[in-house]
């Protein structure tokens, strides 16, 4: 049965100032100053489970600074956590969806009064956010994916075929038969929320495997879920092993779902995981994908400097290059590179690198040494490379934590690895280009990199903002004219991108909660026909 609320179309959550002095800044340094170390179990059909097999997790810009402790489940546990999931699946499809839909509005709730400062501290320390980064991600972002999605849920859900004179005809929205496997990254607590709970709004039952980076953050969402009464087991929180745990739901027969954000590298991995089981599942499982990013910035020769400026420092060092939309890879024109070099000199020169904690910091530190190593040895090869001139930036630390300077390189080969790479560090490479060969640009972007997810055009010219968005159309799934490729709004700008970025299936969109139900068509005639003859 499925009672439909007719709730209004949501407002983007406000994002919080925490300006010096007032109430929720002296809260939020009370709590970053104060944190103490986490045990952060697996959660299956309501039970914690608490192991031997734990892992720490030490905060990016602070290496000396435990911030949880991950209990990792033992294999059996893993499929524990799938048959808790297939066990509750039923009683919480059969519940109208306005029940499902007042857990998910509550946990909204929950998140934006009472665990705000909370989850945002701990974004702040376990991802090395900013709270200029960490509140709009574990806060608003978060708070709209619940809300909209409900709304887009509700809307989709009030979809129904015609119906005649002699038959009514109805859709019902029912969710997939089995389990669905949500994969989150590290970087933004909000997208480990949408990944579980987008499938579980629609009737399925979920196996939620965070990121072991974001897992404290994750952890007191699934926290608010649970106190918003979210019935156990309809969501299994398992901060296990992604291997083990992926080779284990990969091989269940009751595979219904994935839905993951990530690397291209493991996404292309579980698709073909999934395709060599295909004829052990009970049926074709749904794979959803948000995967890497090349984020292009292009500028015309009409490009408003400035604003050009500001973009390229803030797509690409917001976050320390650490999002999927990130700006990497950049072509100027040469006559304005000049100006744009030393304005974006000018700004990086003002903005501070160092603990999140501190509200002047602009830029934290990359994620774990894993990224810290691998990006100084991206570094130090620029450093003797013919092709590459260092502009800004280009040296790391990692003495204290996890530091990479912003860096800005310039090319004279535009098809470097550099500009085809996805790096997810702070790092941005230019190709400055001959004014005339504008158009050249087009097939230049659109052929260097495989992937399709961001990008940007700046120009006060009317016909070259056409010209580019046209020539660029499955360039990027995202695309952004004379505004940074970051920052997508839920409700505003659907998000998600094809070729090597995933399946475009944009999240925070009716588009993404259509794949997780498994539509049944009904028809009840009136009259049954009597005669066998046609036109009786």
């Amino acid at each position: 049965m499925n009672l439909l609320p007719d709730l209004p179309f949501p407002k983007n959550e406000p994002e919080w100032a925490y300006k010096p002095g007032t109430p929720e800044q002296k809260e939020l340094a009370r709590v970053l100053a104060g944190h103490e170390v986490v045990d952060i179990p697996t959660v299956i059909g309501g039970k914690e489970y608490f192991s031997k097999d734990t892992v720490e997790v030490r905060s990016p810009h602070n290496k000396s600074r435990v911030v949880a402790r991950i209990h990792r489940p033992t294999e059996a546990q893993h499929r524990e956590a799938i048959e808790n999931a297939i066990k509750s699946a039923a009683d919480w499809a059969r519940l109208p969806f306005q029940s499902r839909a007042a857990v998910m509005m509550r946990a909204a709730e929950i998140v934006g009064s009472e665990l705000r400062t909370r989850i945002n501290a701990a974004t702040m320390i376990g991802q090395s956010k900013t709270i200029d980064q960490a509140d709009p991600d574990a806060a608003c972002e978060l708070i709209d994916f619940l809300r909209f999605n409900v709304f887009y849920a509700q809307k989709l859900m009030r979809e129904n075929p015609l119906s005649t004179a002699t038959a009514a005809n109805r859709i019902d929205w029912r969710p997939l038969e089995g389990f669905v496997y949500a994969v989150s990254p590290f970087n933004f607590t909000a997208i480990g929320a949408n990944l579980s709970t987008a499938p579980a709004l629609m009737g399925n039952a979920v196996v939620w495997k965070p990121s072991e980076k974001s897992a404290l953050a994750n952890y007191i969402f699934y926290q608010a879920l649970q106190k918003a009464g979210l019935p156990a087991g309809v969501i299994n929180f398992v901060p296990a092993d992604a291997a083990t745990m992926t080779k284990v739901a990969l091989s269940s027969p009751e595979l219904a779902g994935v839905h993951y954000t990530g690397s291209t590298a493991v996404f292309r991995s579980i698709w073909a995981g999934v395709g060599a089981n295909m004829s052990n599942y009970r049926t074709f499982p749904r794979l959803v994908g948000e995967t890497g990013g090349k984020g292009f910035v292009l500028a015309h020769l009409s490009a408003d400097v400035e604003a050009l400026a500001i973009a390229l420092v803030r797509a690409a060092f917001e976050f320390q290059g650490q999002k999927c939309s990130a700006a990497s890879r950049a072509y100027i024109p040469k006559s304005l590179w000049p100006a744009v070099t030393k304005r974006i000199k000018e700004r990086l020169a003002e903005l501070p690198v160092g603990d999140v904690a501190d509200p002047q910091t602009f830029m934290g530190a990359v994620i774990d040494k894993a990224s810290f190593d691998r990006l100084s040895a991206r570094l130090k090869a620029a450093q003797g490379d013919a092709e590459i001139k260092v502009i800004a930036g280009g040296t790391a630390s990692d003495e204290v934590g996890y530091f990479v300077q912003p860096t800005v390189l310039e090319t004279s080969n535009p098809r470097h690895a550099l500009m085809n790479d996805e790096l997810f560090g702070p790092v941005v490479t230019v190709y400055p280009y001959d004014d005339a060969k504008w158009p050249e640009m087009f097939a230049l972007i659109d052929s260097t990199s495989p992937y399709a997810l961001t990008g940007s055009v700046f120009s006060t010219d009317p016909v070259a903002l056409h010209q580019a968005s046209q020539a660029l159309v499955n360039s990027a799934g995202n695309i952004y004219l004379n505004e940074k490729p970051t920052g997508a709004v839920i409700g505003q700008q659907p998000f998600g991108g094809m070729r090597g970025s995933g399946t475009n299936d944009k999240a925070g969109s009716w588009m993404n909660m259509l794949r997780w139900t498994s539509p049944r068509t009904v028809k009840e005639a009136y009259i049954a026909p009597t005669q066998w003859t046609f036109g009786a």
